[in-house]
């Protein structure tokens, strides 16, 4: 297929086989990160700015080497560093920086719909890294590239996705694009932690971590989000850990072929042990490396599919 996409915004607007076509490019690309030598002219004469109004450690590093590993020029912008400090907009921050001829804009912001705010107003491709508590698309589609190089399809896959997911930009891409290739979801939180667009979704709820876990090819936990949560959603740390927490013991009793999962950064002990995070079912590591292929493939296909 031709890519026709001048953005990468979120997964809800992407076909099935839109998320295919850039899972078959980033296994491409993630073949030039095996060799000794891993950097291709792709986007040579290119300036990428990522201009990040959150922190931000693992997503801005993957991005950026991305773009250093197809020979873009990259620059990083973070509120701390730029004019945001002193009362800038968000439009006038683009706009300035796009009069300096930059190509391509990659945002991550605290607003939901702030990377198509972004994209409606300025030339430049954008792509989200992050809006809010709407949608991560870069991180699903590692996620579903992770998966893939286990499992082959998605089809048909029992997926349990655990968490803050009240909080989670991660678990609504995950629903979206799940959804899309009929895999079966179900999701295990806290009532207070279950938001509410979930009836819009054809997804199972469970609030016994102990059934959730029985049966699932793929066991994915997400990050407590403590710095966007209000006070009085649970007891205690102490009382999350006991009722939703992946701990060894229950690690011992998912299936022999599962797989664990995790966003990251984790915390360890809190929504898993530290020993399920290391363990031998668990692709973390693997998800962080195919973000940068994956990264490196949306970054292609918004410059057309071509070398420069």
């Amino acid at each position: 297929m031709k890519w026709t996409k001048k953005h990468l915004l979120s997964i809800e607007e992407l076909t099935r086989e839109e998320i295919d076509f850039i899972i078959d490019n980033a296994f491409s690309f993630k073949d030039i990160l095996l060799r000794p030598i891993k950097k291709v002219p792709a986007l040579r004469g290119k300036t990428v700015v990522n201009l990040f109004f959150e922190p931000s450690t693992r997503t801005l590093i993957s991005f950026s080497l991305a773009e250093k590993h197809l020979s873009a020029d990259s620059v990083n912008v973070s509120t701390k560093t730029s004019s945001v400090m002193k009362g800038e907009s968000l439009l006038d921050t683009a706009k300035n920086i796009e009069s300096m001829k930059t190509d391509m804009v990659v945002i991550r912001h605290s607003s939901p719909g702030a990377a198509k705010f972004l994209s409606e107003r300025i030339n430049s491709n954008v792509v989200n890294a992050g809006d809010g508590t709407h949608e991560h698309p870069t991180q699903a589609l590692l996620d579903f590239m992770t998966i893939k190089e286990i499992y082959k399809d998605l089809k048909n896959l029992k997926v349990l996705i655990l968490g803050d997911i009240l909080h989670s930009r991660v678990a609504r891409s995950l629903i979206w694009g799940f959804l899309k290739y009929d895999t079966k979801v179900t999701l295990c939180a806290p009532p207070t932690l279950m938001p509410l667009y979930l009836n819009d979704f054809d997804v199972k709820i469970e609030y016994d971590i102990d059934k959730a876990i029985q049966d699932k090819d793929v066991v994915y936990i997400l990050r407590m989000q403590l710095e966007r949560q209000e006070k009085g959603l649970f007891p205690s740390l102490r009382e999350y850990v006991k009722e939703f927490s992946m701990t060894y013991e229950r690690y011992l009793r998912i299936k022999d072929k599962s797989i664990i999962m995790h966003p990251g950064p984790i915390n360890r002990g809190v929504e898993l042990d530290g020993n399920v995070a290391d363990s031998e079912k668990s692709v973390i590591l693997d998800q962080v490396t195919n973000g940068v292929a994956v990264r490196m493939a949306i970054l292609y296909l918004l410059n057309g599919g071509k070398n420069e």
